[in-house]
């Protein structure tokens, strides 16, 4: 990215860079925040491919799909590459046609992605499958050497999730349970929610601890401000004075 923007002039290069790590920094937490410094970097440097990708992904987190799919296109132009191929599919899936995506996943660019690229595209088919209503069809399409492998790749948690919830989906409850288990067994930094899922099969239910603790009952021996008690079990309360008052009385009398 730094090389591209070698060919714009300095100082605008800075200001196209700034925007772009805005966008790097935000685009998870913040995608709204994220998109509005993507147009502000498009603005000043539309001819720049890695401007048009990082465009691409900022409207793709806010749900953009066709101006997502568009600057996706210019960006695949500007440097004949195949990277975003699986990307663009789900665009189409997001614009209600699953059947361009499954069509993309069948052409010869798919060959030429590496394997995180091979198995985002087979993620991207099989919710297509989805999407179609073809259910059991999704299932065997991510059934592959990546599914069945020991190993655990970047891709690997979310390859097992979506295989555990489209079994889930089918009915097949166990098998289910199993592969969200296997997909939370490699999801360390939590891209998933694999163990939420997990829960909800099981019949587990988190309460908050700390909603508990806000609802303190009230002690009905307790005075108005939450001091000692109103009247004491041991007999030292009101009464215990009032006797002790009517002693004094007595004395007094036989004092006279």
């Amino acid at each position: 990215m730094r090389q591209e923007l070698q060919s714009l002039p300095k100082g605008l290069a800075e200001d196209v860079a700034k925007n772009l790590v805005m966008v790097a920094n935000l685009i998870d937490e913040d995608p709204e925040r994220a998109y509005a410094y993507s147009r502000v970097a498009l603005r000043l440097a539309s001819r720049v491919a890695a401007v048009r990708e990082a465009a691409g992904f900022a409207a793709y987190a806010t749900q953009k799909y066709s101006e997502a799919l568009a600057e996706f296109r210019a960006a695949r132009r500007m440097t004949g590459t195949v990277e975003l191929w699986p990307v663009m599919a789900d665009c189409e899936r997001g614009l209600g046609r699953p059947e361009r995506a499954l069509a993309m996943a069948g052409e010869p660019e798919v060959q030429k992605l590496d394997k995180a690229g091979q198995v985002e595209m087979r993620l991207v088919a099989a919710g297509a499958r989805r999407d179609m209503g073809q259910l059991d069809a999704a299932i065997v399409t991510l059934q592959s050497p990546e599914l069945a492998s020991n190993s655990v790749q970047p891709w690997t948690a979310r390859l097992r999730y979506a295989y555990a919830d489209a079994l889930l989906a089918a009915g097949r409850e166990g098998e289910a349970r199993e592969w969200f288990a296997k997909a939370l067994e490699a999801d360390k930094d939590g891209a998933t929610d694999a163990s939420d899922r997990l829960a909800e099969i099981d019949g587990v239910e988190f309460v908050d601890v700390m909603d508990d603790l806000d609802e303190t009952p009230e002690d009905p021996d307790l005075d108005d401000e939450g001091g000692a008690p109103v009247s004491e079990p041991d007999g030292t309360g009101d009464a215990a004075q009032a006797d002790a008052e009517t002693e004094a009385e007595g004395e007094d009398k036989s004092a006279e």
